[in-house]
């Protein structure tokens, strides 16, 4: 449980489990209240119901959107929403992009069919790269984040290193951390700080889509030096201390949050 030192909203995009799920719970304990954007069926909205509850339970504001995050006419309808409560306005100090939505499929295979389209690549880099720089263009564009704001995309290993039926995703992850520095570059006159965090291998809903992910997580528990898989609460965790309102120096960052993972070969 974290003391309550952070006050305002946070918005987190893809709130409904994993690292945004974490996210959520984890900034809320530290007296945030949250928008949650996701994008769930009926099947697995019981998940959305319990983490808002734990929300309200820990005294904060729960507002969640069921829509596509990717969606532009979406997006202006959860701002427009956002924007007309009262308290908001000015009042997300931190932004979240959590969303993993993309195609697995290999770049070479012997029939058409079984490779990545050209509409399944540019899908995968808008939802999980681009569409980052849209909600952070509105929200300051509409005056909702201003100077102390924090801007925190997830990356992983992969936005460097390659996996079978990866490639679209890697692609989206490495240009994820470029929009991150750029938008450090461009919002540092405003006051707000932009960093990419960098998990560890971490077994999410997402990870289990990755074909092979069994493998992976065995050899991430064998190369990581403390033996076990990063958990979404890690990355909460960093997020939650880099809102610090003393933490604003830190921007432009991939920051590896996976117990020295990374830099064991």
């Amino acid at each position: 449980m974290f003391p309550q030192f952070l006050e305002g909203w946070a918005l987190i995009l893809g709130a409904s489990s994993g690292f945004g799920e974490a996210c959520a719970l984890s900034l809320s304990e530290a007296g945030m209240n949250i928008i949650g954007v996701h994008l769930d069926r009926r099947g697995t909205l019981p998940n959305v119901e319990r983490i808002t509850s734990r929300i309200r339970a820990a005294g904060r504001e729960a507002v969640f959107f069921n829509v596509n995050a990717a969606d532009a006419e979406k997006r202006a309808a959860v701002l427009d929403e956002i924007a007309a409560r009262p308290g908001v306005t000015g009042g997300v100090r931190v932004l979240v992009h959590s969303l993993a939505f993309g195609t697995l499929k290999p770049y070479i295979a012997p029939t058409e069919s079984d490779v990545i389209s050209r509409p399944q690549m540019e899908m995968t880099m808008d939802v999980m790269a681009h569409s980052l720089i849209y909600w952070t263009q509105d929200l300051v564009r509409r005056g909702l984040m201003g100077e102390g704001g924090r801007v925190f995309s997830l990356t992983s290993a992969g936005g460097s290193r390659v996996w079978k039926t990866y490639g679209a995703v890697s692609a989206a992850k490495a240009a994820l951390e470029a929009h991150t520095r750029q938008l450090a570059l461009e919002l540092g006159p405003l006051g707000i700080s932009a960093n990419a965090i960098r998990a560890g291998v971490t077994d999410t809903p997402a990870l289990r889509k990755i074909p092979g992910h069994e493998e992976m997580m065995e050899l991430a528990r064998k190369k990581n030096p403390h033996g076990r898989l990063t958990t979404p609460e890690d990355a909460a965790c960093a997020i939650v201390l880099l809102s610090h309102p003393k933490a604003g120096w830190i921007t432009g960052n991939v920051i590896g949050v996976d117990g020295g993972e990374f830099i064991v070969d």
